[in-house]
C-alpha cells in the first residue's frame, strides 16, 4: 500500500502527478523537491510572452498560491536532488536532506545544452528556466544584433519573438530550414519563407563551431567555415539533455533518460515522466522520450494511476504546438524524416492548412498551419493507425 509519495521535480510534470493522486483519491503524504526557488511554472510561453514582454513573470505561474495549499503537499524549492537509493526509495538533496517514500517519481526534466566556455561570456544565453527568459530579456533592445544558434523548435520561436520586438535577427544552424528536423522540408519550407519575410536572416546549411569574444562578452558566432556571424547577444538552443546525472550511482538504466517500461516504471516504486522519462510505447513498439507541455501532463496523470492501482500501458498520440510570428503550427502524432507529406485541406500557399504525414503505408501524424478545428479531427487518423496490430518489441525488463 502506498501511503507516501514523493516526486523530484517540481515541474509541469511533477505539479501534475501531485494534482492527478488527488483528483484520483490519494490521501496520503506528498512531499515535492524543486532545483529551482520558483514555484512550478509553464515553459511554452517562456519564449513568447515572457521572453517578449507581453506577461509579467507571475503570470507564467501554474496555480495560485493558494490552489497549491490545497493540494496538501510539501514543496521543497530551491534545494536539488543529488542522489537516489532505489531500494529505501529515499533521495538526498544538494543540502544533506534525505526524503523517502513508498513511491518515487522522476521529473527532472532536461537542461539546455551549451558551448564550451559560454558561461564566460556575457551576453551569451540558453533559454530553459524563467530566470534564463528573464537574464535573455533584459538584453533584447531594438537594433542590438541578436544570433540564434539552432533551428529547432526553440530557436525558431526565440528568433520570432526577437524580431518583433525590432533586433536584428539571425538564425543559425546545420539543417536547411527551421524546424527541419522536426516537420520535413515541406513545412519547414514555408517557415522559412516566414522568417525571411519577417526579416529574419536565414544562415542555415552550417553548422556553428563556438562563439567568440572580446573582454569577456560574446561577440560573434564562428562557423565551420571560420566564418563569424557579429553578435550583441547569442542564445544558444541547440537541445536539451535529461536531467539524471544526480541518478547516476542509483542503477537505474539511463539511456537518454530514465528507461521505463510501458507503465513508466523504472524500478519497482520508480517511475518517471516528462521531459526525463523515456519509456516502451507499446502502440510503436519501441522506446521514445518526448519532450512537450501536453506529454508532461498527460503521462503524470498515466502514473498516478499506476501508483494507485491501475495497470494500464501509457501510449498516447503525441501533441505540440508552436507560435511563431502569425502563424500557429499544431502536431498530433509523429512526424518521421522519410514520411511522405500530403497537404489534405486548405492551401499551403496560403499558409493555412493540414498535412498528412505517411511512414511504411501508415498515417503516423498530422500537422495544421492555422487551421486547429480541421486539424484536431484529423487526428483520429493517426489514433486508428497506433492502434493497429504491429510486431512488437521485446519488453524492457529489470
Amino acid at each position: 500500500m502506498t501511503a507516501r509519495v514523493l516526486v523530484v521535480g517540481a515541474s509541469a510534470a511533477g505539479l501534475s502527478t501531485v494534482e492527478a493522486l488527488r483528483r484520483k483519491g490519494f490521501a496520503g503524504g506528498i512531499t515535492v523537491l524543486g532545483d529551482e526557488p520558483h514555484a512550478p511554472y509553464d515553459r511554452p510561453p517562456l519564449s513568447k510572452q515572457v521572453l517578449s514582454g507581453a506577461w509579467e513573470p507571475a503570470r507564467a505561474a501554474l496555480r495560485a498560491q493558494e490552489q497549491l495549499a490545497a493540494l496538501e503537499a510539501e514543496f521543497v524549492l530551491g534545494d536539488p536532488a543529488v542522489g537516489l537509493d532505489p531500494v529505501s526509495r529515499t533521495v538526498r538533496t544538494e543540502s544533506g536532506r534525505q526524503v523517502g517514500a513508498d513511491a518515487v517519481v522522476i521529473a527532472t526534466g532536461v537542461r539546455a545544452r551549451r558551448f564550451p566556455g559560454q558561461d564566460d561570456l556575457a551576453g551569451a544565453h540558453v533559454l530553459r528556466t524563467l530566470d534564463d527568459a528573464l537574464a535573455l530579456r533584459d538584453e533584447l533592445l531594438p537594433g542590438r544584433r541578436l544570433v540564434v544558434v539552432g533551428e529547432g523548435v526553440l530557436g525558431s520561436e526565440i528568433a520570432a519573438t526577437a524580431r518583433t520586438l525590432g533586433l536584428e535577427v539571425t538564425l543559425a544552424g546545420p539543417l536547411a530550414a527551421p524546424m527541419a528536423s522536426q516537420v520535413g522540408p515541406v513545412v519547414s519550407g514555408a517557415l522559412a519563407e516566414l522568417h525571411t519575410g519577417r526579416g529574419v536572416t536565414l544562415r542555415l546549411g552550417e553548422g556553428v563551431v563556438g562563439l567568440t569574444g572580446e573582454g569577456g562578452r560574446v561577440s560573434g558566432v564562428r562557423l565551420a567555415s571560420d566564418e563569424v556571424l557579429p553578435a550583441d547577444v547569442v542564445v544558444v538552443a541547440i537541445g536539451a539533455v535529461p536531467t539524471t546525472q544526480w541518478l547516476a550511482d542509483s542503477g537505474l538504466a539511463l539511456d537518454n533518460g530514465v528507461v521505463c517500461d510501458a507503465r513508466c516504471r523504472a524500478a519497482e516504486g520508480i517511475y518517471a515522466v516528462g521531459d526525463v522519462a523515456r519509456w516502451q510505447h507499446e502502440g510503436l513498439g519501441r522506446l521514445i522520450r518526448l519532450e512537450n507541455r501536453t506529454n508532461a501532463t498527460e503521462q503524470a496523470m498515466a502514473v498516478a494511476g499506476v501508483i494507485l492501482g491501475e495497470d494500464r500501458p501509457y501510449a498516447p498520440v503525441p501533441y505540440f504546438w508552436t507560435d511563431q510570428f502569425d502563424a500557429k503550427l499544431q502536431v498530433h502524432g509523429f512526424l518521421p524524416a522519410e514520411a511522405e507529406v500530403d497537404v489534405v485541406e486548405g492551401d499551403l500557399a496560403a499558409r493555412r492548412f493540414v498535412a498528412r504525414y505517411r511512414a511504411d503505408g501508415r498515417v503516423t501524424g498530422v500537422l495544421g498551419w492555422n487551421m486547429p478545428k480541421q486539424t484536431r479531427l484529423r487526428r483520429q487518423e493517426v489514433v486508428d493507425a497506433l492502434q493497429a496490430p504491429i510486431e512488437p518489441a521485446p519488453a524492457i525488463t529489470h
